[in-house]
């Protein structure tokens, strides 16, 4: 028998893999919002869209998984209908329909004005730039392009978002206006790639006179990159951000590997040498620079010579900041044609050393922040703790400050000196400096007590 459906024509909008799903899904959300339809954000809802990653094994394993969550709860007559768009939907399609069919409708990444015509909305034109935030509403990812140009072996990302394009600086300055009116404060840059932003239309590598028109919107405070290319990386990029305070020293650099070999067999562009010779370049330039960077383990030839050579480089670069994946074997790129002849629990545990190497330098590197000051932004309160990030860190992967929260009273969203106590591997906790005791409202209070 047929249950009942909940909260009748609201539409939940699920979003999983990383950032570039995230503002998809804000689009998706602000469009639908200006149609008048009621849309909330991983919420009850009795209309499902899920927008999907189909990066790596991992990440498309969970989307099916989310897909056939939904799908149940539709035969069960919890939900009435369920949609599907993103990365996964693009690249399966076919397989997809044929193999999850209770699916009302599949979309790709470039289907947005055919989902919302699905979901009985209007695609309009004039919202550009305007979203839904889903993010705490002191941050905002800002999407600068789409698609990659880049050959990368092991990457199906150009399988599923195209290839490279830019969007134009005006109209990114105008959402960038947008946001800080409704409060954002820190934009965090994101692409597939940041260094190729403006070579298919301004005919040049653009990434720094973006930032200059940038910094000139009032009241955003920070300015972060995500997702930089190695290879033809342009150095003007850190003058500006040398000059610019608004522009954090701070820059997220996939290297994924290091080994000549590797590099070479990945399309990488570069070597060991060169891969060498940017960092050091990038630390000489700005020092107090934080970098960030993703390696990949367990990559076809990889030998224990390699993965030795790539474990020696880490302990000598001394990132402040570093992921590792191990590598997943992806229908129709480039290395798919090579042997995934690595073991996945020879992987995996290439993967724990590399990170158990980086939890000690992450550590040591924590250490000697104990007794500094930091400028530093406040996203939420959880238990006892007001969490808040330096411009050295980016929201979620990054090294977080906690405050206790029944000492001090701050604001989400407020920046803050404080200056830093303790310190462990991936957390810092501190004092906030010259606070005046602030009255909280009784919605606050009520929340500080949940």
């Amino acid at each position: 028998m047929r249950t009942k459906s909940i909260k009748k024509n609201r539409i939940n909008v699920v979003t999983l893999g990383c950032s570039k799903n995230v503002y998809d899904s804000e689009v998706l959300m602000g469009q639908l919002k200006a149609n008048n339809k009621d849309v909330v954000h991983e919420e009850e809802g009795n209309i499902v869209v899920i927008n999907t990653c189909g990066f790596i094994d991992n990440a498309k394993e969970e989307s099916v998984n989310t897909i056939l969550e939904y799908v149940e709860k539709k035969q069960k007559g919890e939900v009435d209908k369920v949609f599907v768009t993103g990365c996964l939907s693009e690249r399966y399609k076919p397989d997809l329909q044929k193999e999850i069919p209770d699916v009302d409708q599949y979309f790709g990444t470039t289907e947005l004005p055919g989902l919302l015509k699905a979901l009985e909305a209007d695609y309009k034109h004039e919202l550009l730039g305007e979203r839904l935030l889903t993010t705490p509403q002191n941050y905002a990812y800002l999407k600068i392009a789409e698609g990659c140009d880049r050959p990368c072996s092991f990457c199906a990302i150009p399988l599923m978002r195209g290839k490279h394009k830019s969007t134009p600086i005006e109209n990114l300055v105008k959402e960038a206006k947008n946001l800080a009116a409704s409060g954002v404060k820190e934009l965090i840059l994101i692409a597939q790639d940041l260094t190729y932003y403006g070579l298919d239309i301004y005919k040049k590598r653009n990434l720094a006179e973006l930032l200059e028109n940038l910094v000139k919107v009032e009241g955003i405070e920070w300015i972060r990159l995500h997702y930089a290319f190695p290879t033809g990386f342009p150095m003007d990029v850190l003058e500006v951000m040398k000059r610019e305070p608004k522009v954090c020293n701070y820059i997220d650099i996939p290297l994924q590997h290091i080994s000549d070999d590797l590099l070479k067999s990945m399309r990488r562009g570069t070597t060991h040498e060169k891969t060498t010779k940017l960092l050091q370049d990038f630390r000489k330039r700005v020092p107090e620079m934080t970098i960030r960077t993703t390696l990949i383990v367990g990559y076809p030839g990889e030998t224990e010579e390699y993965f030795q050579e790539l474990k020696e480089w880490v302990r000598e670069m001394r990132f402040e900041r570093l992921g590792c994946f191990t590598y997943s074997h992806e229908e129709n790129t480039h290395a798919y044609n090579l042997e995934d002849n690595v073991a996945q629990e020879v992987k995996q545990d290439r993967a724990n050393q590399i990170m158990e190497l980086q939890s000690q330098i992450s550590w040591e590197l924590n250490q000697q922040k104990i007794g500094k000051t930091f400028k530093v932004i406040i996203d939420r309160i959880e238990g006892n703790y007001f969490i808040g990030r330096t411009e050295f860190d980016s929201p979620d992967v990054d090294n977080e400050v906690l405050i206790d929260a029944t000492k001090t009273y701050l604001k989400t969203g407020e920046f803050y000196d404080v200056k830093i106590t303790e310190a462990e591997d991936f957390d810092l906790y501190g004092e906030a400096l010259n606070v005046e005791t602030l009255k909280p409202t009784r919605k606050e209070i009520k929340v500080r007590t949940e």
